[in-house]
Formats: C-alpha cells, sequence, structure tokens
C-alpha cells in the first residue's frame, strides 16, 4: 500500500486526487493544499518507491514497472479509503496515470486535470530517453535527473521547479530510478492511444506557455477531444503548480467547481 495522507471536508462530498511525477512526491502540491481542502476532501499520496513510499521486499525483486502496475496503486488506495469517484489532478509523468487509470476504470474518475501534461514525445524529448538509457547504469542517477530537469525546465525563472524536483529525487535510489525509467519502453504507444481516443471525461489541461517540449501537442489534443479544455499559464514553465499557484488554483477550483468558461 502506498503511503498517503487525506484532508476530510466537514460537509464536502467530492474528493480531489494529487498524483506528483516521476521523481517527486506528494510534497510537490504544498502550495495547493489549503486552497482545495476548503472546498474538497483532499488525498495525497506518493508513488512506489517515491516520498514515503518505500519499496517493501517484494518490491525489491520485482524489476518490471509498467503503467497498469503503478496505476493500480493508486486505485488500491482510492478502495481503502472507500472513495468511489475522484477528481484526479496530476503533474507531469503522474498526468500518464491519471489517463490510464481513466482508460481502465473510468467509473472512479471524475475528471482530470492535468498539470505540464505529456501526452507525446517529440524528437528532442525521445533523443533524451535514448540517452537515458545508454547511461542510465553507467551515471550516477541524480546526475541524469539533473541534466532532464534543466532541459525540461531551462530558464531562471523555473529554478524553483528545478530544485524542488532534484531535492526529491535525491530520496530515491539508482535501481529505484532505473526502474521507473524502464517505464519509457511503453510510453510511445501508451500515448499515441490516449492521443487517438476521446475518453468523453472532463478533462482540464493546464500548461506553462514555457513548456515548449510537451505544449504544442497538447493544442492540438485539445482541437480535436470534445471533452478537453487548455488554459496556458504565461510566463511559466512546465510545473505550473509550482511556479504559478494562486493561478493554478484558482483556474482548477473553478473549474471542478463546475465553471465552464475558465
Amino acid at each position: 500500500m502506498l503511503h498517503y495522507i487525506t484532508y476530510h471536508h466537514k460537509t464536502a462530498t467530492e474528493w480531489v486526487t494529487f498524483v506528483h511525477g516521476a521523481g517527486g512526491s506528494s510534497s510537490i502540491w504544498f502550495k495547493q493544499i489549503r486552497e482545495f481542502k476548503k472546498h474538497y476532501n483532499v488525498l495525497l499520496l506518493d508513488l512506489r518507491g517515491h516520498g514515503n513510499s518505500k519499496s517493501s521486499l517484494k518490491n525489491v525483486f520485482n524489476e518490471k514497472y509498467t503503467f497498469d502496475v503503478i496505476t493500480n496503486d493508486i486505485v488500491e488506495v482510492i478502495n481503502q479509503e472507500g472513495i468511489e469517484k475522484s477528481h484526479f489532478v496530476g503533474i507531469s509523468l503522474g498526468t500518464i496515470l491519471i489517463r490510464n487509470l481513466a482508460e481502465n476504470h473510468p467509473d472512479r474518475v471524475e475528471s482530470m486535470v492535468m498539470g505540464g501534461a505529456i501526452m507525446k514525445l517529440n524528437l528532442r524529448s525521445q533523443i533524451l530517453i535514448k540517452l537515458g538509457i545508454i547511461f542510465k547504469s553507467i551515471v550516477p542517477y541524480l546526475w541524469l535527473y539533473k541534466f532532464f530537469a534543466f532541459i525540461i525546465m531551462p530558464n531562471k525563472n523555473h529554478k524553483e521547479s528545478r530544485s524542488l524536483f532534484v531535492r526529491e529525487a535525491k530520496k530515491l535510489y539508482q535501481k529505484e530510478f532505473i526502474r521507473w525509467f524502464k517505464l519509457t519502453s511503453e510510453i510511445n504507444p501508451l500515448l499515441r492511444f490516449f492521443r487517438s481516443a476521446d475518453i468523453n471525461i472532463p478533462t482540464l489541461y493546464v500548461m506553462g506557455e514555457e513548456d515548449y517540449l510537451f505544449l504544442p501537442s497538447i493544442r492540438k489534443i485539445v482541437s480535436l477531444h470534445k471533452s478537453s479544455q487548455l488554459v496556458v499559464v504565461e510566463d511559466c514553465g512546465h510545473v505550473v503548480n509550482v511556479e504559478r499557484p494562486v493561478f493554478f488554483n484558482e483556474k482548477v477550483i473553478a473549474y471542478l467547481g463546475g465553471q465552464k468558461t475558465i
């Protein structure tokens, strides 16, 4: 069972579940908790091997992580808490897990908020992953992670996001990083399927205008999927909830509250 924290609202019945990205932890949502728990029941979780979800003995010998395996970890938590349906808010790789959960368990997903969403890897992203595959067992993982963080979040105003993710990544260890990195072997066909299928669940993409690796593909998806909307955050990079928390909180809470004009 993953480590998780819940905040129960006195009267609200709706839940919002936050899913962080690879190398992060539930602590990346620290700028969201105060505002969201005013309106909703809130669930924060640490993905396996991250934060306080330390790998169990059986997982030490489990060499193969898949998106379905990681997604089922999340379902196990909401089952444990008796949450029949939730809004899901994700960042970066967390958005892939949320979209996969919606595919496998659509009845459990009220809506999806995808911050810094990854729905297609451009040529530069694919080259980065190939370099990572070559060097993942040779170079200390933290060097690789810092390199990837700088490529994805290169600007001065992205520094806080870079520092936060590198600080959280230090809590991982080499073998855990490699297991997560091997997920990239199944990412392209999965994303191709997600782009082609409009799942018909309300989806809000919140993307930084400087998120140059991933924003172009999201613009195209939103133009094709009727259930999707896009908010582009000015002067902002990949990790929108950290760089522009007030804007992020206002837009997402308004969306979850049913206001269609964002």
